[in-house]
């Protein structure tokens, strides 16, 4: 039994173990001074004062021994109680360094919950933390990439983690199971064929460990795109197609390239997004509805049903409960 409770014991933190025993030093001889000594420290608590207040080498002088077993105690207690709490004390700083530096260096686990994990670290994942972060500003955000030596930020609700994102070990650091959405980018130092397959490794390895997180790829080649749905991502982005839209887009319109950022920038009040069709209006005809949601400054645009999106469906559109919205809205 003994043994038993040793090695349990042992097994415990050792800044903890080294606290318990310089408190255990300390009340053991506040107790055992004040049954030698019963006139110079006539309360129990007045001898544990004692112990604490010699442990620490700080000596008020309010309560001395005046017995020579009573002094002998004293010494015993400086020379043994003094070096655990001392080495407490740096065991305890030690450790506050260690784990500093496991948070920058990416070492450490998250165990928070409702968070964003966003996979590699470029241009495109720095201007997403910055929006996440100026859009909602307790959002816990977990970068992960393998190539950065330490956190870029200096803010305590992004936390990363080193590690190759595929990787199971890696997984568990970022406490999968309770976040709220995965977003994986390109690697666009690597060829498009090695980037897309790294993505998708990813996403299996994601969707693998928790099947029902909502997942965001981020794909370089049109032809991978099935495979980036066949791994189960709930949502793909096609960079390079997005890209070239915008482009031919900036040749037929000259200048509409900024106002098409500046109408996917949630920073600058105006925000394209989908929103749920509210009870009163299911069944109203797309004319009637955009009539109904422009007095309340939200312009719409198009009607998802299902996975397709329709912009600028015929006037007499009927609305139905499974469908989405797509407008603009400050």
């Amino acid at each position: 039994m003994v043994q038993q409770m040793l090695h349990g014991f042992s097994r415990w933190p050792i800044v903890v173990r080294i606290f318990l025993i310089a408190i255990t030093l300390m009340l053991s001889f506040g107790t055992i001074i004040h049954f030698i000594e019963p006139d110079t420290f006539p309360t129990l608590f007045d001898g544990i004062w004692w112990a604490i207040i010699t442990t620490s080498t700080v000596g008020y002088g309010d309560f001395v021994p005046l017995t020579f077993e009573g002094r002998m105690i004293g010494i015993v207690l400086i020379l043994v109680g003094a070096g655990f709490l001392s080495t407490y004390f740096v065991t305890l700083a030690w450790e506050t360094v260690m784990t500093q530096n496991a948070y920058l260096e990416g070492k450490a686990t998250f165990k928070g919950k409702e968070h964003v994990i966003i996979v590699g670290w470029n241009e495109r994942t720095r201007e997403v933390i910055n929006q996440l972060t100026s859009l909602q500003s307790h959002c816990d955000i977990i970068l992960i990439d393998e190539t950065l030596q330490k956190n870029p930020y200096n803010h305590h609700h992004i936390h990363f983690v080193r590690g190759t994102p595929f990787r199971d070990a890696t997984l568990k650091k970022v406490n999968l199971h309770e976040a709220s959405i995965a977003i994986i980018t390109a690697d666009q130092n690597k060829d498009e064929v090695t980037s897309d397959m790294n993505s998708i490794l990813t996403l299996l390895a994601i969707k693998g460990n928790h099947p029902d997180l909502y997942t965001v790829v981020e794909i370089l080649q049109k032809d991978q795109v099935a495979n980036a749905k066949r791994a189960g991502a709930d949502e793909v982005i096609q960079t390079n197609m997005q890209t070239s839209y915008v482009m031919m887009n900036s040749i037929i319109s000259q200048g509409m390239s900024k106002t098409i950022l500046k109408l996917l920038n949630h920073l600058k009040g105006n925000n394209l997004k989908l929103i749920p069709v509210s009870e009163e209006h299911i069944n109203e005809s797309f004319h009637t509805l955009s009539g109904t949601l422009l007095k309340d400054n939200v312009i719409l645009l198009g009607i998802k049903k299902g996975e397709n999106t329709t912009v600028n469906p015929p006037l007499m559109t009927i609305v139905e409960e499974s469908d989405e919205l797509l407008v603009i809205s400050s």
